[in-house]
Formats: C-alpha cells, sequence, structure tokens
C-alpha cells in the first residue's frame, strides 16, 4: 500500500483540479459569481483555468510531480486566501464545498511536495 499511496493522491488532486475545469470553462453562474466577487472576470477564471489544467497534468507525470504540487499550492492557496477574505467559506449555499475541497486540495498537494522533495532540481542538486 505504501508503494500506491503517492498515486493515489496524485490522482486525488489531479481529479479535483480537472472536474472544477467545466465549471471555469464553460462560465457556470457559480464560477462567473465567484469570480466576479474578487474581480477576476473573465480573464481570471479562465486564466487559473489554464493553470489548474496544467498542475493536474504536471502531477500525473512522475518526474513533475513536485512541479505540479507548487503550482497547485499556489492556485489553491490564492483561493483559500479569496475565501477567508472576501467570498466566505460558504459560497451560494453551497455548505462550504468548494473552501473544504481547496482546503483538501492545498493539503494533499503539501504532502506531495514533501513526498517529492527529492525531485526538485534546484534544491536537490547531485555533486560530482
Amino acid at each position: 500500500m505504501k508503494k500506491y499511496f503517492p498515486l493515489v493522491l496524485r490522482l486525488i488532486v489531479a481529479i479535483i483540479l480537472i472536474q472544477t475545469l467545466r465549471f471555469k470553462f464553460t462560465a457556470h453562474p457559480d464560477s462567473v459569481y465567484i469570480f466576479e466577487t474578487v474581480g477576476l472576470e473573465p480573464y481570471g477564471r479562465i486564466g487559473i483555468g489554464i493553470l489548474e489544467l496544467i498542475a493536474g497534468i504536471l502531477l500525473l507525470v512522475p518526474k513533475t510531480v513536485w512541479l505540479g504540487a507548487l503550482l497547485t499550492l499556489g492556485i489553491i492557496g490564492g483561493a483559500i486566501f479569496m475565501h477567508l477574505t472576501m467570498l466566505g467559506i460558504e459560497v451560494n449555499e453551497d455548505g462550504g464545498v468548494l473552501f473544504y475541497t481547496a482546503v483538501l486540495t492545498f493539503t494533499l498537494s503539501a504532502i506531495l511536495l514533501y513526498l517529492y522533495k527529492k525531485d526538485i532540481p534546484f534544491i536537490n542538486k547531485q555533486k560530482n
């Protein structure tokens, strides 16, 4: 099981990131509302969607998991910040699902970055 744990975490985070893209790219009213509230509609919604797609792909490629996790931490950290400062925990009576999903995604990405820290090239340079 220990062997598959990182893969399961990678899949969970990638699926969360990628499944939310349909809301961003189809201009779902909830997504538009969120990005209008924080002043980033429409370019922020589309741009963040593209970054989430890139992060999801990076998480699925073994050599770039660290980069996908780092990118996810940045994106989702921003989302959590927006929830705490502008949106609130509950958005459009969702019971806090978006916020708690963001916290879960952030936490799992932090764990992934820790698990794959040996792959970060500028931290772990090989000495010849």
